[in-house]
């Protein structure tokens, strides 16, 4: 059996915006990548990412914080950063591997009421599942 590509999805502390990433696709991707997420460095499940994704119906919890694995980046096929820190301090990736930027506002950093903290994080879980299935349907 053919492997499937791989997807790595990095951020700078694995808590949120990659989190989100990789839970989408797992819901949007499994049937044809393996998908997979990290940070530069683990902060831990950001909980206000997890109750987000839960409304959206994506459960995280089992989803772990790590930082990026070299042999993982290495074998991934697309590479993908979601903010300008991970971009900036990615490992080198091989010439194989196909690197994007998908440049997301950090919710994490949302200020204001917690309607508007949570108005912030639902657009940011919205603009990562509308990119993930364009993704899906464009292969970039």
């Amino acid at each position: 059996m053919m492997s499937k590509p791989i997807i790595y999805f990095l951020c700078t502390g694995n808590s949120c915006r990659s989190q989100m990433a990789e839970g989408f696709g797992h819901k949007h991707l499994d049937d044809q990548y393996e998908v997979h997420s990290a940070g530069i460095e683990a902060h831990g499940l950001n909980k206000k990412a997890v109750d987000i994704m839960a409304e959206a119906g994506v459960d995280i919890t089992k989803q772990e914080s790590s930082r990026i694995d070299d042999e993982l980046l290495k074998r991934a096929d697309f590479v993908i950063t979601l903010c300008g820190d991970a971009n900036d301090n990615c490992p080198m990736t091989p010439p194989n591997v196909t690197r994007m930027h998908w440049g997301f506002e950090d919710p994490a950093r949302a200020t204001g009421s917690e309607e508007e903290v949570h108005a912030i994080f639902a657009d940011v879980r919205d603009a990562i599942e509308e990119r993930i299935i364009r993704f899906k349907n464009e292969g970039r």
